[in-house]
């Protein structure tokens, strides 16, 4: 693997606007999830947001770049599945990617307090609605718009194209990417937009500048209503707004399948997110044979 790596870049160096003192501990560790899936990296209590840029070698470059929002409830980050190994994924592919730490919800800071914590939240997930306030909401936006943001001001040093800077995210981070879609500025306006297995669990209205959504998902997500209903409710509201979206329901592959390769329909959803940049002119095809 040839990808270049550059350090973590602070999204909000000056202070971290509406930041709460006293605020836990940022904590990485492994989270064991119900066999047969393997344990998996986590970073939790993110109060310092940042990502990581990932960038192709010059000569593979195509110009266009990913935000990408891994998911974890607003509680994690699941840093490698829905994070890294997607950024590796991308720059073997000549798209520069950029993994964001967003602002979470606090945790416990003791790995087997937050983990019983973490599996009860995920088995009723009704739990999680009140805390999703409009404050929090607010940040996690704020760190999707100012991802965003970064990219453009930095595309020349990063050799990305400003008018090709989109954002992906996975569940929750499929929110904070829905989110940025829905509320934006110029500058925070993604090129495109990719909310795989997402909820968003609130109320909005589909702008006229909507970027080309791409959405994915399993039909037998374990969170039923949550993702699935949300997801056609996105699609939906931009297929009503008039706006380009393109949806992937997969009969199989449960929730949070990332990048993680199983044998099952959801595992190709990557390669079809590739056809559709192909397809919306953000990356050449690749060469036949």
């Amino acid at each position: 693997m040839d990808t270049q790596i550059i350090e973590m870049v602070p999204l909000w160096p000056g202070g971290v606007p509406g930041a709460v003192p006293g605020a836990p501990e940022e904590r990485e560790s492994w989270l064991a999830p119900p066999e047969p899936e393997a344990p998996f990296r986590t970073i939790r209590n993110v109060s310092q947001p940042a990502m990581l840029a990932y960038l192709p070698p010059p000569e593979r470059a195509t110009g266009t770049a990913v935000v990408v929002c891994p998911g974890g409830g607003h509680h994690l980050l699941s840093i490698d599945h829905e994070g890294v190994d997607v950024a590796d994924w991308l720059v073997e592919r000549g798209i520069a990617a950029f993994v964001l730490k967003y602002r979470l919800l606090p945790s416990p800071a003791a790995d087997d307090e937050f983990a019983a914590y973490f599996w009860q939240l995920m088995a009723e997930p009704g739990m999680l609605l009140p805390l999703l306030t409009p404050e929090h909401r607010a940040t996690f936006l704020a760190d999707g718009q100012r991802a965003i943001e970064l990219v453009r001001q930095r595309a020349a040093e990063w050799r990305v194209a400003a008018d090709r800077v989109g954002i992906l995210g996975f569940s929750a981070g499929g929110h904070v990417a829905a989110s940025v879609a829905l509320h934006h500025t110029a500058g925070s306006r993604p090129d495109f937009v990719a909310p795989i297995y997402a909820g968003m669990w609130e109320e909005y209205a589909v702008p006229e500048d909507a970027p080309p959504m791409f959405l994915a998902l399993a039909s037998d997500d374990e969170l039923g209503e949550r993702i699935v209903g949300e997801t056609l409710r996105l699609y939906t509201g931009w297929w009503r707004a008039g706006r380009s979206v393109e949806l992937h329901a997969y009969a199989t592959g449960g929730h949070g399948f990332g990048l993680r390769r199983r044998g099952l329909p959801a595992d190709g959803w990557i390669d079809r997110f590739h056809d559709w940049l192909v397809h919306q002119g953000l990356v050449a095809a690749a060469p036949a044979g």
